[in-house]
């Protein structure tokens, strides 16, 4: 599914154009809270759902019996297995390519968050010269030759708790699966956790009711390829979400640094955000906020600008 929505003739010649990709076990609906804040600023936004996700999940048998049979659970493969991450990119470059055709002269800001990550650096690896900008929302930026897999394991990983919700060997099903329709108190707290420790009760009641039990793996072990002179001439933002517990901060930070040693001439935007993993459920009009003032703080050559101003750590009266 791709929606794109957004005035029909907007004035500002500003005015942008927001891919957002969402990350593991979401969907489109994820970006819908901000997605009605960008347009009303005059903004066009595109969602889709990507394999294996929102509308293209296929779910395993075991998830959609109740009570659930863990040992079937934990065995049962993924219908999802077989998805690449060439998959994810395609589908994300072939909706580049289209807006572009369609609204040529407007700028095209790509979001992806989380696993979402690994998307961005391929997309921008391969077409460069349509993307006015990345945005990684407490997203994988991950280094030139590696992958996700290559990752977990390291110490800024350390105090993560994705592997504390997994309920299968990724090597056996396929996929990356939680239970996120769980009935133990104790599992449900841990997920919200990781995931949406900032998010209203009844907010992560229905997002949970959204989310579906498998990330194919697949995505996850494959390298990626960035280099200098095309996804390194993009100029990016890193929204850095400072609570998160999927992500920790200690990870952001090392990408971060990872990104601007692969182009030292191009430094990261960094962006922080007082939020947990899901910003966009639970602080959308914060998120928003630095989504409408990009461009800005920017650091140039200098190396790169934390926006941390008032502006957007303050509470909302």
């Amino acid at each position: 599914m791709i929606t794109e929505t957004g005035p029909a003739a907007p004035a500002d010649p500003d005015a942008k154009t927001f891919v957002f990709v969402h990350g593991g076990a979401h969907g489109a609906w994820a970006f819908e809270r901000v997605t009605s804040l960008l347009v009303k600023g005059g903004h066009h936004v595109a969602t889709q759902d990507l394999p294996g996700h929102g509308l293209n999940a296929r779910l395993p048998r075991s998830y959609v019996a109740r009570p659930l049979d863990p040992q079937g659970f934990a065995t049962e493969p993924s219908p999802l297995a077989h998805v690449t991450l060439r998959d994810y990119c395609d589908q994300v470059t072939g909706t580049i390519r289209r807006l572009a055709e369609l609204m040529p002269h407007r700028r095209i800001v790509l979001l992806g968050h989380s696993m979402a990550g690994l998307i961005l650096n391929q997309v921008g690896e391969t077409v460069p010269e349509l993307i006015d900008r990345l945005v990684y929302l407490s997203a994988w930026m991950i280094a030139d030759g590696t992958s996700f897999g290559d990752y977990m394991a390291a110490p800024e990983f350390s105090t993560g708790l994705i592997p504390t919700v997994l309920l299968a060997d990724p090597a056996v099903v396929g996929a990356l699966r939680m239970d996120f329709r769980s009935a133990d108190p104790d599992y449900r707290a841990r997920v919200k956790a990781a995931f949406g420790a900032d998010v209203d009760d009844r907010d992560w009641d229905a997002v949970t009711h959204l989310l579906t039990p498998d990330t194919p793996i697949g995505p996850l072990a494959e390298r990626v390829t960035i280099t200098p002179d095309r996804w390194g001439r993009i100029p990016r933002t890193y929204i850095s979400c400072t609570d998160d517990r999927a992500v920790p901060p200690a990870a952001q930070r090392r990408f971060i640094a990872e990104a601007d040693k692969h182009t030292p001439d191009n430094p990261t935007d960094v962006r922080e955000l007082p939020t947990g993993h899901s910003p966009f459920v639970s602080q959308p009009e914060r998120l928003a906020e630095v989504l409408l003032t990009l461009g800005r703080f920017t650091g140039g050559a200098a190396g790169h600008r934390r926006a941390t101003t008032e502006y957007f750590v303050k509470e909302k009266p």
